[in-house]
């Protein structure tokens, strides 16, 4: 599809140039081409919004056709009453002489397919046919300025901040659309629908979520390591539409004295400008432990104190939607945060390890792309011996047993040997003896006490 997609464009460039330069003849074979590789391309298309673009697209080509053959009809004319040559083929409204038309030479004109050539229906185009190459330039020129007037994305204007500090959160923090959805994350069906009420319903219903019930200023994820936080955060962007900012304590700590609390300040002044914004603060507690600790450096109690005044000043901020900065942390030690970060994160909810469901789930995720044997592999046998695993965990037991094929085939062959061996010879199915050689190697990487921790920590600060 790619290549015809870029054949298509090609053609339709060189259709273009060529009825600019006059060469009519030469446009019309290129136009009539392109609107027929785009009506082969329409039945490949399952996407009804791209589908439609090339509708659209299909329809405007056509027009242009129009207005060439209209423009070729009158040159054509007026040849004709010079009697200095005859027309050059069928152009449209050209009355013909009947002593000049011998049927065997040019046949009765065919009716055309409208699948093929759909009706004329120009886009943001004047109804009266232009008269001159010059004036059908002259508005194409038009059309795509404004176009590219309103693709053109905003930038933020950095003015009295180091700009290098600014191209650094340009380039390493602002990412639109995560292209992360909900059915993308197995199981959490809990901490999915909490962060929908505290995240999602106050972007789509913001005439609802207004006074007491207000949307949260923030919201922590609690949870053991490799339970999906950071894929749930990615999966509140995409389902927001928001600009999604990835912060680590590295983005926001530099060497120079001063230079973290403007980091801080600049990274929400571009939230608040690219709004609705979600900033996803990972490992949080690296940042935010407890202030007044023996251990505590200054510059580190200066960042804390502009992120609390920051997160504060996005609560004081006006209830239109199109402006909401929703800050998302996550951290595996909620016990060591600042008091007063864990009050400004009003909701605290808590990611557990995988279910069963969730587990056999994460296991059919993981291998898609893996060939599985058809006899033997119970998917549920292996879900239950990997209760307790988090979904990292999980990962590896079937990353590793996909490679318990491979590894059996190279044993013993020399780095020549290996190289020359083909794909096929290495990408067998993968057995229900190599699930079980990978659940011996690979432990789970959360133990009961931690888990005693966190559900200590939740009956005590949880708000879920």
């Amino acid at each position: 599809m790619s290549t015809s997609v870029a054949e298509i464009c090609e053609n339709t460039k060189l259709a273009r140039e060529a009825a600019l330069l006059g060469n009519y003849e030469t446009a019309g074979v290129y136009y009539q081409g392109v609107v027929q590789q785009i009506h082969r391309l329409l039945p490949t298309i399952n996407d009804p919004t791209n589908k439609g673009r090339w509708q659209s697209a299909q329809q405007q080509l056509a027009y242009e056709f129009e207005q060439l053959r209209s423009i070729q009809g009158t040159l054509n004319s007026f040849k004709s009453d010079n009697h200095t040559d005859r027309p050059i083929g069928p152009a449209r409204n050209i009355p013909y002489e009947e002593s000049n038309h011998d049927p065997d030479v040019w046949g009765s004109p065919q009716p055309r397919d409208p699948d093929v050539w759909p009706s004329p229906t120009p886009v943001e185009h004047s109804k009266s046919a232009p008269a001159k190459g010059k004036e059908t330039k002259s508005e194409e020129n038009k059309d795509e300025k404004l176009v590219e007037e309103e693709n053109q994305e905003r930038r933020f204007d950095g003015s009295g901040y180091d700009k290098d500090l600014v191209d650094m959160l340009e380039r390493d923090i602002v990412q639109k659309d995560p292209n992360v959805h909900w059915a993308d994350i197995a199981d959490l069906a809990e901490a999915k629908r909490l962060l929908e009420e505290a995240v999602v319903l106050p972007m789509w219903m913001p005439e609802f979520f207004k006074g007491i019930r207000r949307p949260w200023k923030g919201v922590l994820m609690v949870g053991p390591p490799g339970t999906g936080k950071t894929m749930l955060a990615k999966a509140v962007a995409t389902e927001c539409g928001t600009t999604f900012f990835n912060v680590s304590s590295s983005t926001l700590t530099s060497k120079y004295r001063g230079e973290s609390e403007k980091l801080v300040r600049l990274l929400f002044e571009m939230a608040r400008f690219y709004a609705p914004s979600t900033i996803f603060v990972d490992e949080i507690d690296s940042m935010c432990s407890r202030r007044g600790s023996e251990s505590e450096h200054e510059a580190s109690r200066r960042v804390k104190s502009e992120l609390l005044v920051q997160m504060d000043g996005i609560s004081s901020q006006s209830d239109d939607p199109s402006k909401v900065v929703m800050v998302l942390a996550a951290t595996n030690f909620p016990w060591d945060i600042d008091e007063a970060l864990r009050r400004r994160l009003e909701k605290r909810i808590y990611i557990p390890l995988p279910t069963r469901e969730g587990r056999l789930a994460l296991l059919h995720i993981n291998l898609r792309e893996v060939k599985v044997a058809e006899d033997g592999v119970d998917l549920d046998a292996i879900s239950e011996l990997l209760d307790g695993y988090s979904g990292a965990d999980i990962t590896n037991v079937c990353r590793d047993a996909s490679m318990m094929s491979m590894r059996r085939r190279i044993a013993g062959l020399r780095p020549d040997q290996i190289r020359q061996l083909a794909k096929e010879e290495l990408d067998l199915p993968v057995t229900m003896e190599d699930f079980m050689a990978a659940v011996e190697k690979c432990n789970k990487s959360v133990s009961a006490d931690d888990l005693e921790k966190y559900d200590r920590w939740m009956r005590e600060f949880g708000s879920s």
